[in-house]
């Protein structure tokens, strides 16, 4: 019985959030983005096997914002996800923001089109509403993700990423792509698209890891000086399942400062690290592929942290990176 009201509850809960909308953030060229989103990046055994159902579950609830990669190798899955629920009118194309990333082994101009198109076809979608480049260093063009030479070495490529930034402006020519934006940028690569000759569309954002151990606090107010949309990802911290991740990281969720605030909010860890990037301006990702995770991650919108509440969260801030650029960190576009 007890379970059976759990259950009960928690499908009243879905029904009442799925009527939520998230706010949105106008970017520079004119279009609306959700201000919470969901984060799809996982190992890769998890990146198929639930990513689908997650999904689902998250349109249920009423998250309108989901963000992948070709590198992520799921967007077939999310693909069925969005046309199951597209077919049953349950949301129409319109109402979804996609996100999708070219990859470093396609920043040659004539290869970023290429990895849009084969994103899109997994996906069954004629367009994405915004497109990234993943990572501002070059790998070997090839059917690897990461190639390597004999010593174990990633294989780098040269290509001037301004060049990769007129591909990415043809893509939003060809209506491929309906917003464009880069992830993992620093400032000075920033610098570089916009003072770019013959600059034709801005970057509408760029996306980093940001989180109380990582604030970002200068890069979000040279974003903000140049109406750049700052999106975070791993904003909850990040689970050691990851192949690529720094394991010896404190967890950030069982940070006592946050914890505190959890309590005194009466609300989870997890909400307040949400609620202090929504605050600050920063679109947030938050990954999660459990149902009582998902809800729990989008009811962030009916409470605020006051002024010394984020100021305690700002005093968090260690430079600590989650995921570090380690195997990039010879070449000279490394962002970090």
């Amino acid at each position: 019985m007890v379970l059976e009201n759990r259950l009960l509850y928690l499908a009243r809960e879905v029904k009442k959030m799925s009527n939520v909308k998230p706010p949105s953030v106008k970017l520079n060229d004119g279009h609306l983005m959700p201000v919470l989103g969901l984060g799809t990046s996982a190992a890769l055994k998890d990146a198929t096997n639930k990513v689908e159902e997650a999904v689902a579950v998250a349109i249920d609830i009423g998250y309108r914002h989901i963000d992948s990669a070709y590198l992520y190798q799921n967007e077939e899955e999310i693909g069925r996800s969005l046309q199951k629920k597209i077919s049953s009118g349950s949301v129409k194309r319109s109402d979804i923001f996609y996100t999708s990333k070219v990859w470093s082994t396609f920043l040659q101009p004539e290869l970023v089109q290429t990895c849009l198109k084969a994103s899109l076809k997994k996906l069954q979608l004629t367009y994405v509403d915004l497109y990234l480049i993943h990572f501002p260093v070059p790998l070997k063009p090839g059917e690897e993700f990461f190639p390597k030479d004999s010593h174990s070495n990633l294989i780098f490529d040269t290509v001037d990423l301004c060049s990769t930034w007129e591909a990415m402006e043809k893509c939003k020519d060809a209506g491929l792509a309906k917003s464009i934006g880069v992830s993992n940028f620093n400032r000075r690569q920033l610098e570089k698209i916009l003072n770019k000759p013959g600059l034709k569309y801005k970057p509408v954002c760029n996306q980093v890891e940001c989180h109380p151990y990582l604030n970002q606090s200068e890069l979000l107010e040279f974003c903000k000086s140049k109406d750049i949309v700052m999106i975070g990802y791993a904003v909850l911290g990040s689970n050691s399942g990851k192949e690529w991740l720094n394991k010896d990281n404190p967890v950030l969720l069982e940070d006592p400062v946050l914890v505190a605030l959890a309590q005194k909010h009466q609300r989870t860890p997890a909400q307040v690290a949400l609620r202090y990037q929504l605050q600050r301006g920063v679109v947030a990702l938050a990954k999660s592929f459990n149902k009582e995770r998902l809800q729990e991650n989008f009811q962030v919108f009916d409470f605020q942290l006051t002024p010394e509440d984020m100021k305690a969260l700002d005093g968090l801030n260690r430079n600590i990176r989650y995921f570090p650029d380690s195997q990039f960190c010879h070449h000279p576009d490394s962002p970090f």
